[in-house]
């Protein structure tokens, strides 16, 4: 049973907002953003890592605030466990504010492998960066090799000073006296910020996914890494299918948890029999979380299809009401299948089902099972 919602943000519609392929053309925007930041600036991260583009970030990061911006930065103390004492003590030293999020075991309040998993920019009140990328030379093209696949969705207007809300309380900071003025009109682009927190018994992506498969009647297309839904997810994905609806998932080839991929595979004999089609991507690791309804409604963060992301970790999409905006990123995600993956049809998946391999998919599925039953096991009630 889904739990109690509290705190919802209502949508807004002041909002201008561009869909941002992840590697080169993502860092650009977002060292042209720190670059450019007047104010401050709210950054929250489960990954930053110090190699070369973490080191880019950070020297961007020490410019802006050297010249007055104040800026407040919160880690997953677990996902971003490389950064040194030195690293973090050189921001501390250039008036950056740094926190971690609770680390393992040393929080009165948490589940077991409850981690800070969504990636949040916020500039100024009026320009944010929301995706499902981490600050790491994987997510980012480089001369060694291209960027994992990954989205993210750049917004200016009235969502931004509801994703920073989002940050000062994660932060615990008070909020500011005034809030800014927007110059965009109202009626633009519908827009509305989706939080998944267990804990804070807020499971807004899940409900909006539910909501979204309810409502399909031409067209689902899925894009997740690490898919293992549950019961609820799996129920709606086959009705909307039942419907009529057009479902594609578009899953990883070659995914950097090689028994995930193991486990994912049991799942598409499931797939096949309810009319799903199964897209793999091959040109790199997937690692996006996407989706579009109807060329209508969209989604785009953090949040993957599995219990990890459900019931454990802390998750923030942004859901797009919007026309234009959703046709666009179902036209972009359609042109990913038609060029870039691989149909896995019953044929296919027949040739490559054996007697070793389905035993395999199906322990590790059942592994992976057990192990998010683990890491979602609640320690102590939230209060």
């Amino acid at each position: 049973m889904l739990s109690v919602q509290r705190n919802r943000t209502q949508n807004t519609s002041s909002n201008q907002a561009a869909l941002i392929r992840g590697g080169a053309e993502y860092f650009a925007l977002l060292q042209k953003l720190i670059d450019g930041a007047e104010e401050r600036i709210h950054l929250q991260f489960y990954i930053f890592d110090p190699d070369a583009t973490g080191k880019s970030v950070s020297r961007a990061l020490i410019a802006a605030a050297q010249r007055g911006v104040k800026i407040y930065i919160l880690l997953d103390a677990y996902g971003s466990q490389k950064l040194s004492r030195n690293f973090i003590d050189v921001w501390k030293e250039a008036g950056i504010y740094f926190r971690w999020f609770q680390p393992f075991f040393k929080s009165n309040k948490f589940y077991l492998g409850r981690r800070l998993h969504h990636k949040i920019v916020v500039v100024d009140s009026y320009h944010s960066l929301v995706s499902g990328l981490n600050i790491s030379d994987r997510y980012n093209d480089t001369p060694e090799a291209t960027a994992w696949l990954d989205w993210g969705l750049y917004c200016k207007g009235s969502v931004s000073w509801q994703l920073e809300e989002v940050c000062r309380k994660r932060m615990k900071l008070r909020p500011p006296k005034d809030r800014p003025a927007n110059p965009i009109k109202a009626g633009q682009c519908e827009i509305g910020v989706r939080v998944n927190d267990w804990v804070g018994r807020r499971q807004e992506i899940t409900r909006m996914y539910l909501k979204m498969l309810r409502e399909a009647r031409e067209s689902v297309v899925v894009m997740t890494p690490y898919f293992m839904p549950g019961y609820e997810f799996k129920r709606s994905l086959k009705a909307a299918a039942r419907r009529g609806a057009k479902v594609q998932m578009i899953l990883t080839e070659n995914s950097d948890i090689p028994i995930a991929k193991y486990a994912e595979r049991y799942m598409y004999q499931w797939l096949l029999e309810n009319r799903i089609e199964i897209w793999e991507y091959k040109k790199n690791v997937l690692h996006g979380k996407i989706a579009s309804v109807d060329g209508k409604m969209a989604t785009v963060g953090s949040y993957n299809v599995n219990n990890l992301s459900a019931y454990a970790s802390i998750e923030l999409n942004l859901e797009v009401i919007d026309p234009e905006l959703a046709g666009e990123i179902e036209s972009r995600l359609r042109k990913i299948i038609q060029n870039d993956c691989v149909q896995i049809t019953p044929e296919a998946f027949k040739k490559r089902a054996n007697l070793f391999n389905t035993i395999g998919e199906a322990l590790a599925y059942n592994f992976f099972r057990f192990m998010l039953f683990l890491f979602t096991l609640r320690i102590r009630h939230p209060e």
